[in-house]
């Protein structure tokens, strides 16, 4: 998760210093990349559940037979998927704004990332190996070089250094998608070392692993359609208000994102812990664990938010080169940090009821709230009423409130305790 943001924010930052439109349309054109990436998104958990059963089987001689799944999947589907997509490159981006000189930068940056559809999928495949097998940091270790790569190719493409063509805005998208094929290549040499005698690349899986592996895979990948989706409604929403406000919304999504990782990693630690208790009967310690960690969270992400509401200029003057954008972004990044504050019992509770086996009721409070309640309250006060962005981000204030309140009041209730799993 810290990769995906720290990709967005480089290509962000790298290219705030051509203007607005640029920001705004190397915005549009990320959401609508990662609205098509989002069907193969569930490839990753799909690999590392079936890794991990045989791990856990000791069943090493075919331990990386769903690895050789994921990555016959993501050959087969993403092909017709890259295709079709560059076809109708305009009309995807047309789906969230139809401004013209945002189209201009919009549809070639969206143009050079679905060339990366194949390396998306492959990477998202070898991440759930190595997370099958519990070795994470092997992955991590790859990540960080990507990274490094992306930041200096995508700089050599959009402004023309090193020898390199000047590709403007579309050059991050270039770059984005060269850094993950190099990626790929280094997760295809690593794993042939490491798991070759495990059955990577000498087997073909067969049909039940196949099978298994897209029945696991496929209900995730449209979770994150669903999510996908209601980014981009939103961001067409904000498009109606204009590209300064579309590229004022990207940066503070983006840092948004970024802080409510920590949320997010003790949540997924909550997972564990709330599991393991109800595991062992104990619903009042599984409870607890619950409310501790929102504690621990609450306070680690006000920390990091700090810097966002004392030194708010500062921060978007990394990402925005215009004087108006950051004035104009000043008091919505306030309310973003308040937000994601507000935000952290939401994330937290969310992760434990999952733990729990509440995947329904968390799946219709994310739901109803998102599509129910913050989209169309979004469009109201902000195309209709006239409320400009930052009655659009009080209204996602307001959202992640309730949100926190209400899964606050169903872990209270602890009807998720007495889920069979």
């Amino acid at each position: 998760m810290l990769s995906q943001s720290l990709l967005n924010l480089v290509d962000t930052a790298l290219v705030g210093a051509l203007g607005g439109a640029a920001l705004a349309g190397v915005g549009v054109g990320g959401y609508a990349s990662f609205l098509v990436m989002a069907l193969v998104m569930g490839l990753s958990s799909g690999v590392q559940a079936m890794v991990a059963r045989r791990h856990g089987q000791g069943r090493l001689a075919v331990k990386a037979e769903p690895l050789n799944g994921g990555l016959l999947i993501a050959l087969l589907f993403c092909l017709p998927l890259m295709l079709i997509c560059l076809s109708q490159s305009d009309r995807i981006i047309a789906l969230i704004s139809n401004d013209q000189e945002l189209m201009q930068v919009a549809v070639p940056y969206l143009d050079y990332r679905l060339l990366g559809a194949w390396a998306v999928g492959f990477n998202l495949s070898f991440r759930g190996y190595w997370n099958g097998i519990n070795q994470s940091l092997a992955y991590l270790r790859v990540l960080v070089a990507v990274h490094l790569f992306n930041v200096v190719i995508s700089y050599g493409l959009i402004y023309g250094a090193f020898g390199l063509p000047e590709l403007g805005a579309a050059g991050a998208g270039l770059g984005t998608t060269l850094s993950l094929y190099l990626g790929s290549l280094v997760y295809i040499l690593m794993t042939w070392r490491q798991a070759r005698s495990r059955g990577f690349l000498t087997r073909l899986p067969d049909r039940q692993t196949l099978t298994s592996l897209l029945r696991l895979s496929i209900p995730n990948s449209l979770q994150q359609l669903v999510f996908a989706g209601s980014v981009a409604v939103l961001f067409g929403i904000i498009a109606t208000l204009g590209t300064q406000e579309l590229a004022i919304a990207h940066v503070l999504t983006h840092l948004s994102l970024l802080l409510i990782l920590p949320a997010v990693g003790f949540g997924m630690a909550a997972t564990t812990l709330v599991s393991h208790d109800l595991g062992k009967d104990d619903q009042d310690s599984a409870t607890q664990w619950g409310w501790d960690t929102v504690k621990v969270a609450a306070v680690t992400v006000l920390l990091l938010s700090l810097p966002l509401w004392f030194l708010p200029a500062q921060i978007l003057g990394l990402f925005l080169s215009e004087q108006p954008l950051i004035d104009q972004a000043l008091i919505p990044l306030r309310i973003t940090c308040v937000a994601i504050c507000i935000d952290v019992m939401a994330i937290v509770f969310t992760q434990a009821m999952l733990g729990a086996g509440a995947n329904r009721t968390v799946m219709l409070v994310t739901l109803v709230g998102q599509w129910g309640f913050f989209l169309p309250l979004t469009w109201l006060v902000g195309p209709v009423l006239g409320g400009g962005l930052t009655a659009i981000w009080l209204v996602q204030l307001l959202h992640r409130g309730l949100s926190s309140v209400i899964l606050s009041f169903i872990w209270s209730r602890r009807r998720w305790s007495q889920i069979r799993l």
